[in-house]
């Protein structure tokens, strides 16, 4: 059935001005070229009004400030701030526009008088937006989001049959020798509710226990199913950085455990059988120059058990290729910390999956449920209404790891106390400090005591030794770089990762610790930039540049994966870049001894909590920010990211929980 076209259509008044517009904002930098293009593609479509060219305007350049749709209400207001936009610039561009649409009604009613708007519930010609009625959305925004939903709903409703007297038996084994820090023991709760569904999202700051959890959530699983000598369990996490630690992790906690536990449970079977972490991309088979994957609900993944760390920056096109791949009968455990910052994608999964965590909602089946299989009691404060989704879903409470100045500092920053902030980085404590008012240089000054130590250990060159000699130095060479980063909120300008990079670079040079003798020399580090099947590297991926051992004038790129290191010819790598500094957005799912954070002089919509807080989660031992001026943190504090979905919206459909 085709639908006949424009047959009953209004004409459509002249968009001349709004193009206009469009033109002036895309040249002045203001504005993507992708999102004139999108709208003009809609007017090529047939008869389009321009407040809706207006609106497909907008709805792509949302896109790129990782909103997956565009709410009617922000229309009728002033987006501006989703934008990143002052007033005056929205105003520029909405004038152009005549008659404008001044309610959320008048906005509602010209999508659904638009035949080039798929209206949700109607019959579908593959239009290329789509309306809800209160969000409009580019199609496949609207179709990941859908997937995402529907699949998590339908998990979190699907209950598993316990046999709790043996889950009890074995929670108390696997923590017989822990003391929890506070009661309930959360660990040892969630273990019991991730048993008991086909998903469960486990999230908490550093140092709560999340790898420390699953670990024992994997031993409970092996000891407790019928089919443990078959059972198929997956690592996975978006970076390789992140896989490596999250597997590195994983098999310390079940080492330890293994010990312990003795024969009782054959825990080095499950070591033995479980495979490398893997990144999503290669998990899911990935294919080059395409977004699609061999993985899918026609072909599905291998696994019983799913395990995904870092969570918070899986974007929402990858949450939802993974869920459709996922077979209906595997569990799904998602890893991560809600109060991180969301993928630079589209989408802010993870915070709209476990947004209210803080406040708990249990059910009082769920809390009768956590007393008889963990025996925790619930407290009256975590009891409440939540839907599905909520009763398997906890949140890790207490910090083994920060408990000094910088779990402070980062507590503040969450609960967006910029004056307890600013007074924790004034506290005088070493692993702590502020260098406020701040010029290059002293970034400069940072990075060269930083780099030193690495770059020095390069110089004396690999000692003379077995087989493997070489290897060794390579990581310790590499063990010696992670232990300092300077991390930046901006890719551009004085404060940013180009002119840092570039700053650091010389003064390493002036200093006689590295000789560049041109693009690539050896102590380069370099971050890879574009995901390379070929080679092994992935976007995020962080190496040094070395000397091959067995080529003379040859350089190579090194990786280390937990402690495996693996190389790559300099010379097939050519989506890189020098890292010295790296945005903050990359350093998600590392770890630094000493981190440094470098904030800009002029405030932008880049700067919130999020990125401040995941700034201050990446030092383990010593932080350090730098501003040019102190209004900046404030000002970062106050602003927290908000990213536009109806995610949130059809996972409440389900109800009431359990």
């Amino acid at each position: 059935m085709k639908r006949e076209k424009h047959d009953k259509a209004a004409p459509a008044s002249s968009p001349d001005l709004l193009w206009e517009e469009v033109n002036r904002l895309t040249e002045a930098g203001e504005l993507r070229r992708l999102s004139g293009a999108f709208a003009r593609f809609v007017a090529s479509l047939g008869p389009v009004a321009p407040p809706v060219l207006l609106a497909a305007t907008v709805l792509s350049e949302l896109e790129g400030n990782g909103h997956s749709c565009l709410q009617v209400a922000d229309l009728a207001g002033d987006p501006a701030t989703l934008l990143g936009w002052s007033t005056e610039q929205w105003h520029a561009l909405a004038g152009s526009v005549a008659p404008l649409p001044k309610t959320a009604k008048a906005w509602a009613a010209q999508f659904n008088a638009c035949e080039e708007v798929w209206k949700v519930g109607e019959f579908d010609y593959g239009e290329p937006l789509v309306f809800d009625g209160e969000r409009l959305y580019l199609r496949r925004y609207w179709r990941d989001e859908t997937l995402v939903a529907e699949s998590i709903r339908a998990r979190a409703a699907q209950a598993r049959p316990v046999d709790l007297d043996k889950v009890r038996e074995w929670l108390d084994v696997l923590f017989a020798s822990h003391r929890a820090a506070e009661k309930p023991d959360w660990q040892k709760l969630a273990c019991a509710v991730a048993l008991r569904g086909s998903v469960a999202i486990i999230t908490g700051g550093p140092g709560t226990g999340k790898t420390y959890t699953v670990a024992r959530l994997l031993a409970l699983l092996f000891a407790v199913a019928p089919n443990a000598a078959q059972q198929r369990i997956a690592l996975a996490a978006p970076t390789g950085k992140a896989a490596a630690r999250l597997k590195q992790s994983i098999d310390k906690a079940l080492g330890e455990l293994a010990e312990r536990v003795g024969d009782k449970l054959a825990l080095k079977e499950l070591l033995e059988r479980m495979g490398a972490a893997r990144t999503l991309h290669s998990l899911l088979g990935a294919r080059p120059d395409t977004r699609s994957f061999a993985h899918h609900a026609g072909n599905p993944l291998d696994v019983d058990v799913l395990i995904v760390d870092e969570a918070s920056m899986v974007h929402l096109e990858m949450m939802a290729s993974l869920l459709d791949a996922l077979p209906p009968g595997a569990t799904l455990i998602l890893l991560g910390d809600k109060d991180q910052l969301a993928s630079v994608e589209a989408g802010a999964v993870l915070g709209d999956l476990c947004h209210d965590a803080q406040a708990g909602g249990y059910s009082v089946e769920t809390a009768q449920y956590v007393f008889e299989a963990a025996g925790e009691e619930l407290p009256r404060e975590f009891l409440g209404s939540a839907g599905a989704l909520a009763q398997q879903t906890v949140m890790l409470r207490h910090s083994r790891r920060f408990g000094g100045p910088i779990g402070q500092l980062a507590l503040a920053v969450n609960a967006g106390d910029a004056q307890r902030a600013e007074s924790v980085l004034r506290g005088g404590d070493a692993d702590v400090s502020w260098i406020d008012n701040a010029r290059q240089h002293q970034v400069v000054e940072l990075g060269l005591t930083g780099y030193q130590p690495y770059l020095e250990l390069l110089q004396s060159g690999p000692k003379a030794g077995p087989a493997g000699a070489h290897e060794d130095w390579v990581r310790a060479v590499l063990q010696r770089f992670e232990a300092f980063r300077i991390l930046c909120a901006v890719r551009e300008g004085e404060w940013g990762v180009g002119g840092l990079n570039t700053a650091i670079e010389g003064s390493l040079e002036s200093a006689g610790l590295l000789r560049r003798g041109g693009e690539w020399y050896p102590g380069r580090p370099v971050m890879v930039t574009r995901n390379d099947y070929g080679t092994g590297v992935f976007n995020g991926d962080i190496g040094l540049t070395l000397t091959d051992p067995a080529r003379a004038g040859s350089l190579r790129v090194y990786f280390l994966e937990g402690d495996k290191v693996r190389s790559v010819l300099a010379t097939r790598l050519r989506s890189v870049e020098t890292a010295y500094a790296m945005t903050v957005h990359k350093s998600q799912g590392s770890e630094f001894r000493h981190t440094v954070l470098v904030l800009p002089e002029d405030r932008n919509a880049m700067l919130t909590r999020e990125l401040v807080y995941t700034g201050i989660t990446r030092a383990s031992s010593q932080f350090t920010l730098v501003s040019p001026a102190g209004s900046v943190l404030a000002d970062a504090v106050a602003r927290r990211t908000h990213r536009t979905s109806g995610l949130r919206h059809l996972i409440e459909r389900d109800g009431a929980g359990r």
